[in-house]
């Protein structure tokens, strides 16, 4: 009942228009667009100061406590264009045993689909109803393209899919049967974008590839908004998130932005960790060489399926959002994101996926490194259910006609 509350009683959009993120230029809003003229993401930006004489913090505070919200700092003009799947806040989750007293994990594995993909593919769905959008191709890793079916289908567009051979088994069929025509190519994610790219040019979908299409951004940012609400709008002192495209640490330091214009954070800010696997580390590459723009990975591999993007197009955008903060780009190995997930699933109970560990890896690293500090409250990205995952062998076996040894089990 609360997120059909909100979704109802929230009905003026306050979007003025779309600016490129490198080049400034405007662009009008209620049309369909790609990327700018300079061929780098479109932002979406917002009347704030209707905004702020609109929406009081307490009225906000006073509504569920769901995605939508924050209608008025989203793009959907009319609420009938709205795709829902019921999109809830996700809990912060402490982990005091693998992590540490002030650590917490905001556990996106709790979201329709099971990741934060859906956080961007409701939006960026619900704006391609919106416009008139009938085909759209995306390539992906995995969830993103699970949460693609599931919002497409629902609301009647026609998806198709391409995923790197080796994707896991269970994302490729979940794509399938929420209604997509998923393909697997002997490539990886961007060399999949190529394709879809190709098709996009010849008129046969529209390309919905990461921040190709300017709304993700916007679902993502809701991660940021939700982290000021739940923290008593203090933002947290460090957050590590596991960066392959970057949108979800893109869309969270504009919300941070957006949020303080509004008056109701202040001016200070996380120290933003963009963690990476090292078989697949272009943004700490271009980090370390202190460069604006990250050069293709080669032979991209990592146990963090979600985390192998050779080629961000974002990546300049991820890059001062780190050093604005503060922060660094880091990367761990498969070894270190195995043992997180382990750690925190035999002494804490939850069940990270391995993009999930990787940001645990990457905070203890932080952390001896100096980069933080254990009073320094971190949070941590879980972006997807551990339970999608293969998990180690369980193999023990009880016969119940034997004589019991109690004291084995």
């Amino acid at each position: 009942m609360e997120l059909a509350h909100n979704i109802v009683a929230q009905r003026k959009s306050f979007v003025t228009h779309l600016e490129c993120s490198i080049t400034g230029e405007i662009y009008p809003a209620d049309q369909i667009h790609g990327l700018s003229r300079a061929g780098r993401p479109l932002l979406v930006r917002y009347d704030l100061a209707a905004i702020r004489a609109h929406l009081s913090r307490s009225e906000l505070e006073g509504r569920g406590t769901d995605l939508w919200r924050w209608r008025e700092l989203l793009p959907v003009r009319n609420t009938e264009d709205i795709v829902s799947l019921g999109e809830i806040e996700t809990p912060l989750v402490p982990i005091p045993k693998s992590g540490g007293a002030n650590v917490l994990v905001k556990d996106e594995g709790r979201l329709p689909t099971g990741s934060f993909k859906a956080r961007g593919l409701v939006m960026a769905v619900s704006m391609a109803k919106a416009l008139g959008i009938k085909r759209i191709a995306m390539p992906t890793n995995g969830n993103a393209g699970a949460a693609l079916a599931a919002y497409a289908t629902r609301c009647g567009i026609e998806t198709i899919v391409l995923c790197p051979e080796d994707t896991p088994e269970i994302n490729v069929r979940e794509i399938a049967l929420q209604g997509a025509r998923v393909w697997r190519v002997n490539g990886l994610i961007d060399e999949c974008g190529v394709i879809v790219g190709q098709g996009a040019a010849e008129g046969h979908w529209f390309d919905f590839s990461t921040l190709k299409e300017p709304y993700r951004i916007e679902g993502k940012k809701t991660m940021g908004l939700e982290l000021a609400a739940q923290l008593g709008w203090k933002l947290p002192d460090a957050i590590f998130y596991p960066t392959g495209g970057g949108t979800g640490l893109i869309g969270m330091w504009k919300a941070f932005n957006e949020l303080e214009e509004l008056g109701w954070i202040g001016p200070e800010r996380p120290k933003m960790f963009a963690v990476q696997a090292t078989g697949c580390a272009p943004i700490v590459k271009a980090f370390d060489d202190g460069v604006e723009h990250a050069e293709r990975w080669e032979n991209a591999h990592t146990v963090a399926a979600g985390i192998r993007v050779p080629k961000a197009v974002g990546d300049f955008m991820i890059l001062r959002a780190v050093r604005e903060s503060g922060g660094i780009a880091m990367a761990v190995n498969d070894e270190q994101i195995e043992h997180a997930v382990l750690q925190t699933a035999k002494l804490d109970g939850l069940l990270l996926c391995p993009e999930g560990g990787a940001t645990l890896a990457a905070y203890h690293d932080a952390l001896a490194l100096g980069h933080v500090t254990h009073s320094d409250r971190a949070v941590l990205f879980n972006c997807s259910t551990g339970l999608k995952y293969p998990m180690p062998a369980a193999p023990q076996w009880l016969d119940r006609n034997a004589p019991m040894d109690f004291s084995v089990l």
